[in-house]
């Protein structure tokens, strides 16, 4: 019954579910009339909207007690000098889990149900928790009230146990890497809060993005850290101290992350970086320049930020970043794309001259990595994204998804490679959590020929052959030969 519950979160709509009735007062009303509302309608949350209809925040217990009570507050000025303005709304037809991820990543605890402009009811995270005892994401709360660094380490050691249970039960792999990355979030947004708190506050205003993988939010078990800083431009008086607290931020962040268990990039992609962690004037002058220069190892480093995502700190910078790199992308730069494409075409599939699944010998084992088999489905759909200007959707499946509805891709063409990504996925999260949790050894993306099914090997080559012929179209797009 129990197991039957946890699925349930990853079936069940927002509408589905009963809705609290929606109690709101105006934004003058005084703090105590307010209160007076919410004990006469048994509510903890009283939301507060204009005479235009439009909600502009809410106040709940908590806000009363904080704000108001423990600072003497005079209780007869209006509610809107207390209340909360992070208003989160969501439509009846998204999906339970969707609520609840989407509350985590806002930080909020409350959200408006909006049916087609109509405020139709509210839910509270506890709510939606509360019918998910048995869920991963009432793991995702435990995670947000972790005590220290050792306690997230703990936290980060059960997740493959909680990725297989998900697989074996059939949930889409679109969704656990959901999880998997609002784990990941979580565990980076607590440390990035510890680590000011023992730093003081930022001397200027910034955004802590991550990259890549955990970017576009599709988190496997073997991660590294892939993560870059940006703060805002600042006096010359003030731009050494400023620099120096970001990078000394950058460095204990990194340190606990490693620590964790998100080991250090290789490739040298984190703010500890002095090359990552800048203002905004000089990111926009970096992303300008690999766009210019066009040349194939800008178009590589451009890739890793193209895919980049603010998991912490002030939003409106990454906005203007955004639409800098808008505008950069509007103008004539064929070439730029054609190292891009090349980028796309870099990785073939493995597949034999034979169509049989080309692999390699490791510690005497026939292997092929999932990763680079993965990779040109990525790629193909970050370059037609860039192409179309797609740039709030950071994922692959809502980039390919886009381009469908841009007609880019045609409906089966849509099917074919998301379908294929996503089979895919699951096999390398499948893989990984049964190399942690059975064999107690590191993840990795070699899947071992001989462990397939008959089925599984026939997939695979079907997939392969999609990505070839998926190849050879955007050679011809975009480099106008097959060679």
């Amino acid at each position: 019954m129990e197991d039957k519950l946890a699925d349930q979160i990853y079936t069940a709509r927002i509408g589905d579910i009963t809705f609290k009735k929606i109690v709101s007062c105006s934004p003058g009303t005084p703090i105590f009339e307010a209160a007076i509302k919410m004990a006469e309608q048994k509510t903890s949350c009283l939301f507060i909207k204009n005479d235009q209809d439009v909600y502009l925040g809410f106040v709940t217990d908590i806000t009363l007690r904080d704000n108001v009570i423990a600072k003497q507050l005079n209780p007869n000025l209006p509610i809107d000098e207390v209340m909360d303005t992070n208003i989160v709304t969501i439509a009846p037809e998204a999906y339970v889990y969707e609520a609840i991820l989407m509350m985590f990543s806002k930080k909020s605890r409350y959200l408006l149900v909006n049916d087609n402009g109509n405020y139709v009811g509210f839910l509270s995270r506890n709510r939606l928790l509360s019918e998910q005892a048995e869920s991963p994401l009432v793991f995702i709360q435990s995670v947000k009230s972790a005590a220290n660094t050792n306690d997230l380490k703990l936290k980060w050691q059960k997740v493959p146990g909680i990725v297989s249970q998900l697989l074996a039960r059939g949930v889409h792999s679109k969704i656990v890497n959901e999880v998997l990355t609002t784990i990941a979030d979580t565990i980076s947004f607590k440390i990035i809060e510890d680590i000011i708190a023992k730093l003081g506050p930022p001397p200027a205003k910034f955004v802590f993005m991550v990259l890549g993988s955990e970017g576009r939010k599709e988190l496997s078990l073997k991660t590294d850290q892939d993560n870059a800083i940006i703060y805002e431009d600042t006096g010359e008086d003030k731009r050494a101290a400023v620099r120096s607290y970001f990078l000394d931020l950058a460095t204990q962040v990194s340190d606990k992350l490693n620590f964790v268990g998100f080991v250090y990039c290789d490739g040298d992609y984190m703010a500890t970086n002095p090359n990552w962690t800048h203002s905004l004037s000089h990111w926009k002058y970096n992303y300008k320049n690999w766009i210019e220069e066009a040349l194939p190892e800008a178009a590589v480093k451009f890739s890793a930020f193209f895919d980049c995502r603010a998991i912490y700190g002030d939003l409106a910078i990454m906005e203007s970043l955004r639409s800098f790199v808008d505008e950069e992308l509007q103008k004539p730069i064929e070439k730029f794309y054609v190292y891009l494409a090349k980028n796309a075409l870099l990785y073939e599939p493995p597949l034999t001259y034979f169509r049989n699944i080309r692999t390699q010998k490791i510690l005497k084992k026939e292997v092929f990595d999932i990763k680079t088999a993965m990779t040109p489905i990525v790629d193909l759909a970050r370059v037609y994204a860039l192409q179309n200007r797609i740039f709030q959707k950071e994922n692959t499946g809502e980039r390919l998804k886009a381009l469908r509805e841009l007609g880019v891709f045609s409906e089966e063409q849509f099917n074919e490679l998301s379908q294929s990504y996503y089979y895919l996925m699951g096999l390398r999260l499948k893989h990984q959590a049964n190399l942690i949790i059975n064999d107690l050894a590191a993840p990795n993306n070699f899947i071992e020929i001989d462990s397939l099914t008959k089925i599984e090997k026939v997939t695979l080559i079907e997939i392969f052959k999609i990505i070839q012929n998926f190849q050879s179209g955007i050679r011809m797009k975009f480099t106008n030969s097959l060679g």
